[in-house]
């Protein structure tokens, strides 16, 4: 960030280093120790600490976002099956969830951490439901009014925690958290799904679109930590699943963590394209040489991991346990595909 040292490929060191393991070494165990001991003790996302990552970072200008993101502001894995650019891999990955949830007309829908509202505006337009989405960022709150004005999407600005108190108990058909739980931390991931459990319906279906960390940890990696994405930490299989256990049924685990290197090389690669523009933004966030060298290291980096699987992305719906009726309808759709096949 300081410019005291510079490589060609960073992604490649970095890849580098994920492959002998040198993030296993015991001077980076040395250097978690505290902020390890501090997770341990003490709750670091509590709805005060929750704030933090929101002034670090979402309520950076939304300008700078806009000019490496896709039209539809998915600040999340996009997917890259067919897709050959950034705005075809969010029609994807928006599709993707769409089906997944087996979206209709009328559909109550809540989004848990809505970002700039991407998913809330192409599921109202796509396919005719209501969508609420919540967000603690007002950069984002903002702008996602904006960018979904005239539709059936309401948002607001609140919290997971505040959820109970603002609806009914079994109010929502279907429930999409994406990219948001990896600020919810270890300590609240139980509380957060026996919310969902409460207000989603007894037909209705959650997805859980995530970073997955293949060990289990209380904590993220100390530098995105200081300058990303402050008490923040990726959870692992066994956090969600204990999380979920008696609360709902898996229905559908998949991980698509190498489209996200894909998306993180095409962020790149328009931060980078627009920089001259990003850098002359004027607000009070400083858009600096070592503003930029820091966001290249986080592109690159995270790209890194993903790339030797150090980092997964997982897409996961679930449903109330004891209430279904029938097999989750995704499986007949994929087992019928591959009948008209044979």
């Amino acid at each position: 960030m300081d410019g005291d040292w510079d490589v060609s490929q960073l992604d490649e060191l970095i890849r580098r280093m994920f492959r002998v393991q040198a993030n296993r070494k015991p001077i980076f165990t040395i250097n978690r120790i505290w902020h390890d001991l501090k997770s341990r003790v003490i709750n670091l996302q509590t709805l005060h600490r929750s704030r933090a990552v929101i002034d670090t970072h979402y309520d950076l200008d939304q300008r700078l976002y806009q000019h490496f993101m896709g039209p539809y502001n998915q600040y999340s894995c996009c997917f890259f099956n067919k897709a050959t650019t950034l705005a075809e891999a969010e029609i994807e990955k928006l599709e993707m969830i769409c089906n997944k949830l087996d979206l209709q007309p009328g559909d109550k829908v809540l989004d848990i951490g809505c970002g700039w509202g991407g998913f809330a505006r192409y599921a109202a337009e796509t396919r005719g439901c209501h969508v609420t989405g919540i967000s603690i960022s007002q950069e984002q709150i903002t702008y996602a009014k904006n960018f979904t004005a005239g539709l059936s999407v309401e948002i607001l600005n609140a919290d997971y925690r505040d959820l109970p108190k603002l609806f009914n108990t079994n109010h929502f058909d279907k429930v999409v958290i994406i990219g948001m739980i990896e600020h919810v931390g270890y300590k609240n991931y139980r509380h957060l799904f026996d919310i969902i459990h409460k207000i989603i319906n007894n037909d209705g279906l959650f997805l859980l679109h995530t970073i997955g960390n293949t060990r289990k940890t209380t904590i993220t990696d100390p530098w995105i930590e200081k300058y990303i994405f402050r008490n923040s930490m990726l959870p692992s299989m066994s956090h969600l699943t204990n999380a979920a256990e008696q609360l709902f049924i898996i229905q559908d685990w998949e991980n698509y963590g190498h489209y996200y290197a894909q998306t993180l090389i095409a962020w790149q690669h328009n931060f980078e394209k627009n920089w001259e523009v990003i850098k002359a933004i004027e607000s009070k966030n400083l858009f600096d040489e070592r503003f930029r060298r820091m966001f290249n290291f986080y592109f690159k980096t995270c790209q890194a991991g993903f790339e030797t699987e150090n980092l997964l992305l997982w897409q996961i719906v679930m449903s109330k346990q004891g209430v279904g009726k029938s097999v989750y309808r995704r499986v007949n759709l994929l087992s019928s595909a591959i009948n008209k096949t044979i």
